[in-house]
């Protein structure tokens, strides 16, 4: 192999590295925005629950109360607040799922089941970070093996195909 390809391959491992040693921080960062859309719907549903208290009603009955409305303002509040529980139920599930998992795991986690709305938020807000946790030193050597392992395999095999294959000997 020649110094220039090993010299961009190198390259490539860097870059892989800094790029995968993101995850963790990104994850981190998701975590904690999915912590505080927790906490706001759970706000949102402890005001709810104390006015339907307050007028004799469940969560439930007073959700049914709402969604059974004719006045469809008032229908399609119902409809809301059903899909605010159901969606801070899933966040909770889903935190409780994150906090038992490991730190690889959970980078797996979020991309499997994580919230889109969440992840699209920390995306839009995300700033790198140096990796220092372990799960962040490791996830950056694994990025620079694939980067740079990546681009010799990519190397060797092109070169493969450009080398010159010994013609049959006629009689």
């Amino acid at each position: 192999m020649s110094r220039i390809a090993r010299i961009v391959a190198f390259g490539f491992g860097l870059a892989g590295a800094v790029v995968a040693s993101q995850l963790p921080e990104y994850s981190q960062q998701y975590r904690q925005r999915l912590g505080g859309a927790i906490d706001v719907l759970t706000r949102v549903l402890q005001r709810f629950d104390a006015d339907a208290e307050s007028h004799g009603e469940t969560r439930e009955g007073a959700i049914l109360r709402l969604r059974g409305n004719p006045d469809d303002l008032v229908s399609r509040q119902g409809v809301a607040m059903q899909a605010n529980a159901e969606r801070l139920a899933r966040l909770r599930a889903h935190r409780d799922s994150l906090a038992q998992a490991g730190p690889f795991l959970r980078i797996a986690l979020m991309a499997r089941d994580g919230d889109t709305d969440v992840m699209e938020a920390a995306y839009r807000d995300f700033e790198p970070a140096v990796p220092v946790t372990e799960e962040g030193i490791v996830a950056a050597a694994g990025g620079f093996v694939a980067g740079w392992g990546g681009l010799l395999v990519l190397t060797g095999f092109v070169r493969s195909l450009r080398r010159p294959r010994p013609r049959p000997v006629r009689a």
